[in-house]
């Protein structure tokens, strides 16, 4: 290596610390650049999901003339695997490996899926909309290809993301999982971004070549990120793959799991709290735009305010909880901030405020990082040593089932509501749709916080021992 490449790979790890969120999550025996190395799969998880929900989801409906109804159906599809992350994460704790792996060969099997997922996307999407050489064949042929797209796409970053946290688990102590928790959170927050930006950038001119091309660019990018991602970070102990001993189903695992320490109740206010900062998800850009009348750029700028105030959440979350917090403890007050934040946008529209909806968009964000992060780094904590994949894997199965119904549920919502009041005055008008869903988030908040109770209230150490 030569002197000058030297002296900037020094001034990078130097400038790491202090500039890079969660950097100092890095130990002796964890160092940073194996960290992001690690990381590398959220980057791939993250630009599955900008793809799914975000990049496909317009051009379907707009350039391909889809109809919204099957696109909503084909983008829910991913939801339907999520229940499994559990059954994945038990399967990780016990896989039994000659080269004595454990989670390897499940973030391996869940790339190639979603890689398979992405590789006959294209396709299926251009006989679905039965454009060109593709109204030859007939449309359900499109929707059935399209559908199994989908479906292998979220089967593939559920499986990636259920085991890649299940290794993080493994290899950070235990005093460093709530910074590596932030860490991989934020690269997934950094994945989700900058893919949303390259894609927009290589899809500003359609055509259904460039389609199919940046789709299967995605698809080779998730196979680099990774193998760079995979590359010597699981220690390979033959012994365990070598001596076969007897291991409990996951009937009996899930049981014992069950038994532990309120796990129930833990899992009950995961759902709670997801539903309620979820539902709004698909309503905030449109409530700026409908009924405050604020322009494209100024609704998108809302987004990069909840992604901030997500940042400051999960930053603030690692830093406090690296010092002994208690997780639930931090969980809860997320789920409090989330109170005045859907007051503010509710009352953004009596008052014709922008920036009290977008103070409020910001409050949402940095709520849902602190309840994320303290949920999840109660679940590592005490998740037994021999269950964490288990536990993370239910975490991770209710958080996205959560999420997923609470985003179908908010659009039925807000549409039923507005035909149903919306040329009422007295409440709310066009609004009034809006107004509901909000509503009803603030009581999901407040029901987990009366689920979250007993957990916040029990006298349990702040790290696992």
């Amino acid at each position: 290596m030569n002197p000058t490449s030297q002296k900037l790979i020094r001034a990078w790890a130097d400038m790491g610390p202090r500039f890079l969120p969660f950097a100092d999550a890095a130990t002796p025996d964890l160092p940073l650049s194996r960290l992001l190395r690690l990381s590398m799969f959220q980057v791939s998880v993250g630009m599955a999901l900008v793809l799914l929900i975000g990049t496909l989801n317009r051009v379907m409906i707009v350039e391909l003339g889809v109809p919204a109804a099957l696109v909503a159906i084909m983008v829910s599809l991913p939801v339907l695997f999520a229940p499994l992350r559990a059954l994945i994460g038990f399967r990780s704790d016990t896989h039994q490996c000659a080269l004595g792996w454990r989670r390897v060969p499940f973030i391996w099997k869940g790339t190639m899926i979603q890689f398979g997922g992405l590789a006959i996307m294209p396709f299926a999407l251009l006989v679905l909309s039965g454009g060109g050489n593709a109204a030859q064949w007939p449309v359900w042929v499109g929707q059935l290809g399209a559908g199994i797209a989908f479906l292998l796409v979220g089967a593939g970053l559920h499986t990636i993301q259920t085991a890649g946290l299940a290794l993080a688990t493994d290899l950070a102590p235990v005093e460093s999982q709530p910074k590596v928790v932030g860490l991989m959170y934020v690269m997934l927050l950094a994945g989700t971004i900058v893919s949303a930006l390259v894609f927009g950038a290589l899809l500003e001119e359609f055509t259904p070549a460039r389609l199919i091309q940046v789709i299967q660019g995605a698809a080779v990018t998730t196979i680099a990120l990774n193998l760079v991602a995979l590359w010597k970070q699981e220690t390979r102990r033959p012994p365990r793959g070598a001596a076969h001993r007897a291991q409990p189903s996951f009937r009996e695992s899930w049981g014992s799991f069950a038994q532990g320490e309120q796990a129930l109740r833990r899992l009950l206010a995961v759902g709670l709290g997801t539903m309620a900062f979820s539902m709004q998800d698909v309503l905030l850009e449109p409530y700026g735009g409908q009924i405050l009348q604020l322009s494209v750029s100024s609704t998108t700028r809302l987004t990069a305010a909840l992604a901030a105030g997500g940042l400051f959440g999960f930053s603030l979350a690692s830093r406090v909880l690296g010092r002994g917090a208690d997780p639930f403890r931090i969980a809860r007050q997320g789920a409090m901030v989330g109170l005045p934040a859907f007051g503010a946008v509710i009352m953004a529209s009596p008052l014709g405020s922008p920036l009290l909806f977008g103070f409020g968009a910001l409050l949402i964000g940095f709520g849902g990082g602190l309840f994320s992060h303290g949920t999840l780094t109660a679940t590592m904590n005490l998740a037994p040593r021999e269950q964490t994949g288990l536990a993370l894997g239910a975490w991770g199965a209710v958080q996205a089932t959560a999420a997923g119904l609470a985003v179908a549920l908010g659009g039925v919502i807000r549409d039923s509501a507005s035909s149903a009041f919306g040329h009422l005055p007295s409440v709310g008008g066009p609004a009034s749709g809006y107004m509901l869903v909000y509503g009803i988030e603030i009581a999901l908040l407040l029901a987990t916080l009366v689920a979250m109770a007993p957990l916040v209230r029990q006298d349990r150490p702040a790290l696992a021992t």
